[in-house]
């Protein structure tokens, strides 16, 4: 354990066994969250998370469950209530990017991009309102993409962007009464094995930051963590950028 800022803490961080959510679910645990965390396809690593993170002492659980289906991630917020006795920070990290110039963009594409991205988000906050209380904290994982695109083929992925920025305007404002905070971490180039930091690709990504290179999942994890703590009571309705300086 690396501090105890989340102690007593309540946490379901969704689509969490790898990348990004990953080192979500390690940071908020370190911290003294105890954390469940969905996951897709992803049995072995899954397995894999919770068993390290529980030998380090922490409460970790994993779900699984599909982002696209609004009854599998309502199952998984009551899960998580049931086994940790409670819910007290979303975090909305579950997502899928198809990157294709619209004449080529499939219907099917467009659907599954909107049910995971938007639509996932929307179920599990849905589902887990009902549950949060005072000082909870919504937290969304969206993407730089929203306020910038600098390759074609973008548009779509960056589209569910948007909305889940809009989204998170918008909830602070119906929730802000009940002493509940949203707000939406945008990163920038990360490096995860889906997003490697190395090759032509990533060499011209990495041109378009301020720092010239990509961030780490400890980046994001680090924003996350403030913003389920109890010094981010006065944030809200903010669309936090971490990425190095990529929109400066």
């Amino acid at each position: 354990m690396t501090s105890a800022t989340l102690a007593g803490r309540r946490a379901l961080v969704t689509g969490g066994s790898r990348g990004i959510g990953a080192g979500i679910v390690r940071r908020l645990a370190a911290d003294g969250a105890a954390v469940a965390f969905t996951y897709g396809a992803s049995a072995e690593e899954a397995d894999k998370l919770v068993a390290q993170l529980t030998a380090d002492g922490g409460t970790v659980v994993a779900i699984q469950a599909d982002s696209a289906d609004p009854a599998q991630v309502a199952a998984a917020v009551e899960e998580t209530v049931t086994v940790l006795g409670g819910l007290d920070v979303l975090v909305n990290n579950a997502g899928v990017a198809v990157i294709s110039p619209i004449d080529e963009f499939t219907q099917e594409q467009f659907d599954h991009l909107v049910a995971v991205n938007i639509g996932g988000v929307y179920s599990a906050i849905r589902s887990a309102v009902g549950h949060l209380g005072e000082g909870a904290r919504i937290i969304n994982i969206g993407s730089i993409n929203a306020d910038r695109v600098p390759t074609a083929g973008t548009a779509v992925y960056a589209m569910t962007k948007g909305a889940v920025a809009a989204l998170t305007r918008g909830l602070a404002r119906d929730l802000g009464p009940r002493g509940i905070t949203v707000n939406n971490v945008q990163p920038g180039p990360i490096a995860t094995d889906l997003n490697p930091d190395e090759g032509e690709f990533a060499d011209a990504v990495r041109q378009t930051t301020a720092l010239g290179r990509y961030g780490h999942t400890a980046d994001i994890a680090a924003v996350v963590s403030f913003l389920a703590g109890p010094e981010s009571g006065y944030v809200t309705g903010a669309n936090w950028n971490v990425d190095g300086g990529f929109t400066a």
